[in-house]
């Protein structure tokens, strides 16, 4: 008679560091780069909304990856954290499917926002006429809320699943976090109709959104070429350069992940790539926008020049 795990029954995440002197060098680097993202993406959410220059379409869409990349780090770093200091790696049947949940609807809406933010400069300079009713602040808030529910949606298919059937194998995942592919290998049934939903999500939430990205781009640097204005042409380099290397530190290595035969994949190599995009990327992201975006540096300057003026 087959053993299949109760719903109640807790899960137990591996960690990603070992429980030794090299583990503990490995986590001391990294849990720095987790509080730099987590400084960096709030201070960009709020810089956002503190600074009215800013309310524009673009910094709108900014400031949603900030606030997702926020989300995403505070979904599995603290759990990995708290596991690996006091040795205590379980995870209740529920808060692995919150954690999937919560990582799934970012991981599928920021690949949306990151292909809305190329449309935005799409617009901005190939029509920077039609620019004001293409990107109005309507249809970029309907653009924000459809990145929203779809990843939401589509995260809620994959957590429901992954809750409803039985688990009669190990209950030990390889991972730092409740990874789908990596609960389906504990799975008392095959999976690979599941397998094949995840391969179909990954399609539409990363080739998808990079297909867009490249053809938009290819569009906008033909504009830029094409540009009489030395400084114009300049300015539009460095934006656009700004947001092809955030797309490409993200959605490389998950590309690389998801998309991969299940042959050739490996948990500790995916536990790495993992790290790239959940805590690697969102710290880079904030500092790749302002350190390169003069009208971020604006921001700062003006949101403190208020702060120091109301103490006064």
């Amino acid at each position: 008679m087959e053993n299949y795990t109760q719903p109640s029954t807790d899960f137990i995440l591996l960690g990603l560091f070992p429980p030794s002197r090299a583990g503990l060098l490995l986590f001391s680097l990294t849990f720095p780069v987790f509080l730099m993202a987590l400084a960096g993406n709030l201070c960009m959410v709020l810089l956002i909304l503190l600074d009215a220059h800013l309310h524009t379409p673009m910094y709108l869409l900014l400031s949603q990856l900030s606030l997702m990349d926020l989300i995403y780090v505070c979904t599995t770093v603290p759990k990995m954290v708290s596991g690996f200091l006091s040795g205590n790696k379980s995870i209740s049947f529920i808060g692995c499917g919150f954690q999937s949940f919560f990582f799934l609807t970012m991981a599928g809406s920021e690949g949306l926002i990151l292909m809305s933010m190329a449309y935005d400069r799409y617009v901005a300079i190939c029509s920077p006429l039609h620019y004001p009713i293409r990107m109005s602040r309507g249809v970029c808030v309907l653009m924000i809320l459809g990145c929203w529910v779809t990843g939401a949606v589509n995260a809620c298919a994959h957590t429901v699943y992954i809750l409803r059937i039985p688990y009669c194998r190990s209950r030990a995942i390889d991972h730092f976090f409740c990874d789908v592919p990596a609960m389906l290998t504990l799975a008392c049934r095959t999976a690979r109709a599941h397998e094949y939903t995840v391969f179909l999500s990954t399609v539409f939430f990363l080739l998808f959104p990079s297909t867009i990205i490249v053809f938009s781009y290819v569009k906008v640097f033909l504009t830029i070429y094409r540009m009489r204005s030395q400084e114009g042409r300049k300015k539009a380099y460095a934006t656009c350069s700004t947001h092809l290397t955030v797309v490409t530190f993200y959605m490389a290595p998950f590309a690389y992940t998801y998309l991969r035969p299940k042959s050739l994949r490996s948990p500790a190599e995916d536990k790495v790539l993992a790290v790239v995009y959940t805590i690697l990327t969102p710290m880079l992201n904030p500092v790749i926008y302002s350190l390169r975006n003069k009208e971020v540096l604006g921001g700062l300057r003006r949101v403190r020049q208020r702060i120091c003026s109301d103490r006064e």
